[in-house]
């Protein structure tokens, strides 16, 4: 909490001043996270100090809140690019990244629970800069990453705008961004080296980390799920006399199966047939997901494979049946679209 509560203070985050009679004043709260390796075994003990957003005032606190986030097809895309070109992608994660953003908006918010002036309880702190849980610190720590690359001179994508590219000398530079975690890679090694000075010139707090491997996201996944498994699949559909089960875990269960899509695109439209049924989740739906779980637990190192010197070449297929949807009786279409070698 305090090592926080330090980067508060080195990034200039925030301002303590007398309660003004007029605003509105956003909360704070603390929120703990323990950090675990493939092993199950904690490295890091997190503790994150977030303002409570629902409180801001649309117009007062806040204005616009839309920041592009990079599509796992687009990250597919770059892999699959990156492998062909024979370039060394690098992962950087900015720690403490939406304290880098700066707001133009008068926020005030109260002292952290527990850390409170005891010369200046009732004071309250005027941020420069966006705190976590705030609606524009997304935006705003991607206005500032983006203007700086800019600055750099990247030229942003007309259609991604997560992603920034360069020539440098008949040298390709990529860099995408996904929210706090920046992926870059040159033809040249030597100038991706450069890339990590250039950013922690911004007084950044960075670490290079690697990608959570694809078996250790599916086994964590079913290690959560392991009660379940079944040996029944059944047809979907609405099922309205079903029995109705508990919709928060149901959700809870989705959307890691989704997450772990990125990279097991095997299980994609199975998935999102299930994820179509959250609002009103029955024991056939629960059933269909234990059927995906199971699967997974027997296909944990299964995933998308990048060989270099694959032939960069675009191929596609695509099926459809007759309004086999059962719900409102319309034709469901599957496809695949492979870039490289399939």
């Amino acid at each position: 909490m305090q090592e926080e509560l330090n980067n508060f203070a080195r990034n200039e985050v925030w301002v303590l001043e007398e309660r003004p009679k007029d605003k509105n004043i956003i909360g704070t709260k603390w929120v703990f996270h323990n950090k675990q390796d493939e092993h199950g075994v904690v490295v890091r003990n997190k503790a994150r100090l977030v303002a409570k957003g629902f409180a801001q005032v649309e117009g007062l606190d806040f204005g616009e809140t839309f920041a592009p986030v990079a599509r796992f097809e687009a990250i597919r895309i770059l892999l699959a690019y990156s492998s062909h070109h024979k370039i060394k992608l690098y992962q950087m994660d900015v720690k403490s990244a939406f304290l880098n953003g700066y707001i133009n908006e008068l926020v005030y918010v109260d002292q952290p629970p527990g850390f409170e002036d005891p010369r200046k309880p009732n004071h309250v702190y005027k941020l420069n800069k966006a705190l976590y849980g705030l609606k524009q610190a997304p935006r705003a720590w991607y206005e500032r990453l983006r203007d700086f690359l800019i600055m750099q001179g990247f030229k942003i994508g007309k259609v991604d705008m997560t992603l920034f590219t360069k020539d440098i000398n008949g040298n390709l530079f990529i860099c995408q961004i996904y929210v706090d975690d920046i992926i870059f890679g040159c033809t040249n090694e030597k100038l991706s080296h450069e890339l990590g000075d250039m950013i922690s010139s911004l007084d950044f707090k960075s670490s290079k980390e690697e990608y959570s491997s694809i078996k250790k996201n599916t086994v964590e996944i079913f290690s959560r799920n392991s009660r379940w498994h079944s040996n029944v699949y059944e047809h979907l559909d609405a099922d309205v006399d079903g029995k109705p089960i508990d919709q928060s875990n149901y959700c809870s269960m989705i959307g890691s199966l989704l997450y772990l899509t990125a990279s097991r695109p095997d299980i994609m439209f199975s998935v999102c047939l299930c994820s179509r049924f959250q609002a009103a989740p029955k024991e056939s739906h629960l059933t269909a997901v234990k059927r995906i779980l199971r699967y997974l637990k027997h296909t944990p190192s299964i995933g998308l494979w990048y060989p270099k010197g694959a032939k960069l070449e675009l191929l596609g297929y695509s099926d459809s049946d007759f309004y086999g949807y059962r719900v409102d009786r319309k034709s469901t279409s599957e496809g695949a679209i492979c870039l490289g070698d399939p």
